[in-house]
Order: C-alpha cells, then structure tokens, then sequence
C-alpha cells in the first residue's frame, strides 16, 4: 500500500527580501526527515510572493489526490497575509476537497502536524 500523501504549502524563504533563509531551509530539512520517519510520502511547494503563487499552488494542488495540505505558518501568521491565506484555504477546498487542512505551528513539525489527520479518527 502506498504511503499517505501530503502537500506542503508555503512561503519560499529565499525570496524574502532582507530575510536570512539559512535557519527556515534548515529546519524544512528537518521537517523533511521527520515525513520519513513517519512514513508520509510529501512534496513541497514553497512559493514567493508575486503573481506566480496561486498558479503554482494550484498546480500542485491538482497533481494528486492529496491526503493532507499542510499549511505553514509563513503563510498564515502575518497579519499582512491574511488575504492570501483565505486565498490559500479556498484554493486547497476547491481543488482538493477530500484533502485534510493541517496547520504547523514550525517547518520542522509539518509531518506532525500531517500525521494528525492521517491517522484514523
């Protein structure tokens, strides 16, 4: 049987400008470590903030049939962003309805935070 399938959205570190990235790439590297711990299979989609974002997201979002899209935190907690992630929610509800919505609370904890809703209720 195939691994459960999660969807990570969020912001590209990199294409924060005055922003150091080093320490965000790190801990998504242990995020990343932690989906194979579990056994969660995951793709990534880190996007910037420009005109591109909703296509990617939506692209990525019709890839598969997701069973988690974990949300992070980089797209939810600024308050100035609020918009875009209402954007977001909708986009995964519309285009990956039978997908659980997570929400991490840190790059490293996207697994477990998949892994809440992967799991039988």
């Amino acid at each position: 049987m195939a691994p459960p399938s999660t969807l990570v959205l969020g912001l590209d570190p990199v294409t924060i400008a005055g922003y150091d990235p080093a320490p965000v790439l790190e801990a998504l590297e242990r995020g990343r470590r932690r989906f194979d711990e579990l056994g969660i299979s995951h793709t990534m989609c880190l996007v910037p903030l420009d005109g591109s974002a909703e296509g990617t997201i939506v692209e990525h979002l019709r890839r598969e049939p997701w069973e988690c899209v974990v949300v992070g935190g980089g797209l939810r907690k600024d308050e100035e962003l609020l918009g875009f992630f209402e954007v977001v929610v909708n986009l995964v509800r519309r285009h990956a309805p039978q997908a659980a919505i997570a929400f991490n609370s840190t790059p490293v904890d996207c697994a477990d935070a998949a892994a809440r809703w992967l799991t039988p209720r």
